[in-house]
């Protein structure tokens, strides 16, 4: 980890800041973001708006909310605070629906047990927009972490994000359909933010129900908050064991989902965004545009020129998405990292919608899970293969890739055609035959994510192979 400075260590990443708790993730930090958000914010809205503070369950991100709100009520801002941990869509939707000056957000999302972070979260429920971070990063270097004085006795109130948010998700969802279906469901938590919430929701829609990890842990059982493969062995068993119908999880803020099919297998997120924008179209009627980052499947342009509906392709990051929901009417986004919204709903990726969703697809089918996964592959053109490399380089070895792929593109990979190459978030080639390849470059890490998508195993894995040897061989020439 190094030897970190306080502040000027301090970036906002594709989704707010986050650092190591004690580390550069400290309370004197926490007042110094505070501020530059607060400097933000007279900018931004008046302050008869509250501004709303929130956590996740990580350790002291609860004191570190705290810490914040004394800042702002420093500040003469009034503050509501949340009465417990709560998921990022749940303030999210109260940041709209209360008129606030935005949310503060205290969560490191699926990174694991080390880590906090802060986001903010405008007005319009979605996540800031780069423009407004990038304003919020600059008043950082000038900010104070000092110790804020006095604290209005009644500008800090704690409140229930809940009933609201709740009474909105019912709009969202065919509760009565779901009741009919009777589907057994298993959900774990992975001691998250979701717990009192989505499990909630499947009770009141008839779900018989068995809930795991539903409880605080700061160290999330020794595993990670991440709705991935390894961190779902139990769900899977459990799901397998029991003949569930379904098996849910989110990761540790809420606003990723996890899913199982009856047979056990976690689904791709790549694969629920299909299943989930067919249900859409064919089951609830809607229409709308499809939006995805470079990085997520082609079979959503598939499935979008078959019912011809608009396909926008953004770069990665859900705050693109977000932004094209509030220019447009989306019918779905998602990313192929797990978050996704929908047509009607904010403007900002929601597990427990998402998970719901899927509950709702499976009850207006009458269909197993994996069926109507073969049905929407099937629909879309597929099925294609999808493969993710994450290549250890150093700064000069990305750079090196990137402006040799920018500068002289292949005119093939693996022996298919370059058709075009885009150029929205990192370098993407788009061949024949419907694949295409994507390099870029982590802006956290010394990695370079290279995003695969294929028609058949073979070609994605000779495509993989000839794309790691080209980059190998493009080390910057040592002087």
């Amino acid at each position: 980890m190094g030897n970190h400075s306080s502040g000027s260590k301090i970036k906002f990443g594709t989704d707010g800041w986050r650092g190591i708790i004690a580390d550069d993730f400290t309370f004197p930090n926490v007042r110094k973001v505070t501020r530059a958000i607060a400097s933000y914010l007279e900018t931004a809205y008046t302050k008869d708006r509250p501004v709303l503070v929130a956590y996740d369950t990580r350790f002291l991100a609860d004191e570190f909310a705290r810490t914040s709100a004394e800042v702002l009520a420093d500040l003469g801002w009034t503050v509501k605070i949340t009465d417990r941990d709560c998921p990022t869509p749940v303030i999210a939707y109260n940041a709209r629906h209360l008129n606030s000056a935005g949310a503060l957000m205290f969560t490191a999302s699926h990174n694991p047990a080390p880590y906090c972070g802060i986001k903010y979260i405008p007005d319009y429920a979605g996540p800031a927009t780069p423009q407004i971070t990038d304003t919020i990063v600059a008043n950082i270097e000038g900010a104070s972490d000092a110790l804020p004085g006095n604290i209005p006795s009644d500008a800090i109130s704690t409140f229930d994000p809940k009933p609201a948010y709740m009474e909105f998700i019912y709009t969202l969802l065919d509760v009565e359909k779901i009741k009919s279906a009777g589907l057994k469901v298993k959900y774990d938590a992975l001691y998250s933010t979701s717990r009192g919430y989505l499990d909630e929701v499947l009770q009141r829609c008839g779900c018989q129900l068995e809930s795991f990890h539903n409880w605080r842990d700061v160290l999330f059982g020794g595993g990670m908050p991440e709705p991935k493969g390894e961190q779902l062995v139990e769900l899977v068993e459990a799901v397998r064991k029991d003949k569930a119908d379904l098996g849910l999880a989110t990761d540790g803020d809420s606003d990723r989902f996890g899913i199982v099919d009856e047979q056990g297998n976690v689904l791709t997120p790549n694969t629920v965004l299909l299943v989930l924008a067919r249900h859409l179209i064919k089951n609830k009627g809607k229409s709308g545009a499809i939006v995805r980052t470079v990085a997520t499947t082609h079979l959503l342009d598939n499935l979008a020129a078959k019912y011809g509906l608009p396909l926008y392709e953004t770069a990665v990051g859900f705050k693109y998405i977000g932004e094209k929901m509030r220019e447009t009417t989306v019918l779905i986004g998602g990313e192929e990292s797990g978050g996704l919204s929908i047509i009607g709903h904010i403007p900002e990726k929601d597990g427990v919608l998402a998970d719901m969703l899927v509950a709702e697809a499976i009850a207006y089918e009458g269909k197993p899970l994996s069926e109507l996964v073969k049905e929407a592959i099937a629909e879309a053109n597929g099925p294609l293969y999808n493969k993710r490399l994450d290549l250890h380089l150093d700064d000069a070895h990305k750079a090196a890739v990137i402006d040799s792929f920018s500068k002289n593109p292949p005119g093939e990979v693996a022996g298919v055609k370059v058709k075009e190459v885009g150029r929205k978030d990192g370098i993407k080639l788009y061949l024949e035959e419907g694949s295409w390849v994507l390099l870029r470059p982590s802006g956290t890490e010394p990695l370079m994510r290279v995003y695969l998508e294929a028609n058949s195993p073979e070609k994605m894995a000779e495509m993989a192979e000839e794309m790691e040897s080209v980059i190998a061989k493009l080390q910057p020439v040592a002087v």
